[in-house]
């Protein structure tokens, strides 16, 4: 390891605070990687005269569990439980109930308080708010960490070339980003969400429009600056091709600007997702979205444990993505001193 990178490594180490973030924030991304198997209302396995089964894997009739439809079999059902129990056993997740799973039979009604059946209560549609704010949160992870890289490569690419040619190039490129970035963004999203349908890449792919300039500025004044390098102007002399000479020579400089940003532009996407689905323009009704539960918080206020739920996910998740974020500065700040 280069002994710059190791500097980097010890600086971003000895920030406490951004290694417990660090660890949190993985801790709780890779448990929600899992949801399909801390929450669903199809047991995890079943064995059954002599044989396994996977629900979560593939559907099963009920006719495969001695049932007498052909449909898919509703494992929640008394009498096919009953059934399988006759001749084997199923074993259930921690949570039995999937995101879209809506609570039925006597008992199950919906905005109730935290119990031990139900941690964080219920919704107004009669679902499990944990197994939902599990859902939730990996979406809005993925969706943040997608937007994000896309966002970032488009935006490192455009600084690259404006900074690089500089001229008329540049001078074109900074009026168009002008001209975009002073529209109202969060309107035409509402716009563009209203006659489109929405879906996860549909609307990753309208967000990308619009977020992709964020580190143009950063990315542009490296290249401005490395462009005038002595090395750099010996190797266009020598004949190198110009992307070989940004990819090689100027980028890595770059780079250290834009991964310094980059905890705070995912940050940024998630709250972006956030305000979409609270709005009703983000992803389709129905899905477990973090801005549904704030949404629901707020038309329920006879229930506040919809609305502690959302506050306290939100602001744990932004705090430790800032927090990581300024230990990634301070790592590349060549100011700073390793403790």
């Amino acid at each position: 390891m280069r002994p710059m990178n190791e500097r980097r490594l010890k600086q971003f180490f000895a920030n406490r605070r951004g290694m417990i973030s660090l660890v949190l924030f993985g801790a709780m991304f890779f448990i929600s990687l899992f949801s399909e198997l801390l929450a669903n209302d199809k047991p995890i396995l079943i064995r059954y005269d002599g044989a396994y089964y996977s629900p979560i894997l593939r559907d099963y009739p009920e006719t495969t569990f001695g049932g007498d439809l052909p449909t898919n079999a509703v494992y929640s059902d008394v009498e096919l439980k009953q059934s399988i129990d006759a001749k084997g056993w199923m074993l259930w997740p921690p949570i039995p109930y999937s995101y879209d799973t809506i609570m039925t039979g006597e008992g199950r009604k919906a905005l109730l308080p935290p119990s031990l059946g139900h941690p964080l209560g219920t919704d107004d549609l009669a679902r499990d708010v944990l197994a939902r704010l599990l859902y939730g949160f990996r979406i809005s992870v993925l969706f943040g960490f997608a937007l994000t890289i896309l966002s970032s490569v488009v935006g490192i690419a455009a600084g690259a070339v404006q900074g690089y040619f500089g001229g008329l190039v540049d001078l074109t490129f900074q009026r168009f980003i002008e001209v975009w970035s002073s529209m109202p963004t969060i309107y035409l999203l509402i716009i563009l969400a209203s006659f489109i349908q929405p879906g996860f890449w549909v609307l990753l792919g309208i967000m990308l429009l619009f977020s992709w300039m964020a580190l143009v500025g950063y990315v542009r004044a490296e290249f401005l600056r490395g462009r005038n390098f002595d090395y750099v102007r010996a190797a266009r002399a020598l004949g190198m091709l110009d992307v070989r000479i940004m990819m090689r020579h100027i980028l890595p400089n770059a780079m250290t600007a834009s991964l310094t940003f980059l905890p705070f532009i995912l940050a940024g996407s998630v709250t972006t997702l956030t305000a979409l689905d609270f709005l009703g323009f983000g992803l389709p009704p129905g899905s477990p979205s973090l801005g549904e539960l704030v949404l629901q918080g707020k038309n329920n206020l006879n229930a506040p444990w919809l609305a502690f739920t959302a506050f306290f996910t939100i602001a744990l998740m932004l705090s430790l993505l800032v927090f990581i974020g300024e230990a990634v500065r301070d790592a590349f700040n060549p100011r700073k001193a390793v403790a």
